[in-house]
């Protein structure tokens, strides 16, 4: 089996991470996978804002508990969080984001980085305290963010493989 399709067989979501922080030039990687995903019409409208600052991820946490209404909400506590955010008006924003988090989560899998995708900013983006927050962090306004991927080394063995139960038919 080739070097890629092993990445796409091994790799796997995980929701819980060890403190240490992901190296620069291992981030850099990931986030040139990022904007290297194809996008409708090649418009490559996203952002990719990473906040590795532990009290600017604290507050954001803060603002999305408060927003859910869930105490124990946390991102899984990664070390890093990128959030994926495109213009409102890209009818493609979510195919395209989607495009971009696959690369960002194979190219950490390949460097021995863990991810799980997040969506709970997709329906909390515009909370007023959440929404000052992605101001503060540089998201733009007419901006909606799409996922979140949280990223950082896995704290236990990955995961086992579940069964996959997807429907493949041919016409030939």
């Amino acid at each position: 089996m080739n070097e890629v399709m092993k990445n796409l067989l091994t790799r796997r979501s995980v929701r819980a991470f060890r403190p240490d922080q992901v190296r620069d030039e291992d981030l850099e990687q990931i986030l040139q996978a990022g904007l290297y995903a194809p996008s409708a019409m090649n418009r490559q409208s996203w952002q990719f804002t990473v906040v590795q600052n532990e009290d600017s991820r604290r507050r954001l946490t803060l603002a999305m508990q408060k927003a859910l209404n869930n105490p124990n909400y946390n991102f899984y506590l990664p070390p890093t969080l990128i959030l994926v955010s495109n213009e409102r008006a890209n009818g493609n924003a979510f195919a395209d984001t989607g495009c971009a988090m696959e690369n960002m989560f194979l190219a950490a899998h390949s460097l021995g980085l863990a991810t799980v995708w997040i969506n709970q900013l997709k329906d909390t983006c515009d909370v007023p305290e959440v929404r000052a927050l992605l101001d503060e962090f540089g998201v733009p306004a007419s901006h909606t963010v799409c996922a979140t991927v949280a990223l950082g080394y896995a704290k236990d063995a990955l995961p086992e493989p579940r069964e996959r139960t997807g429907v493949v038919k041919y016409v030939r």
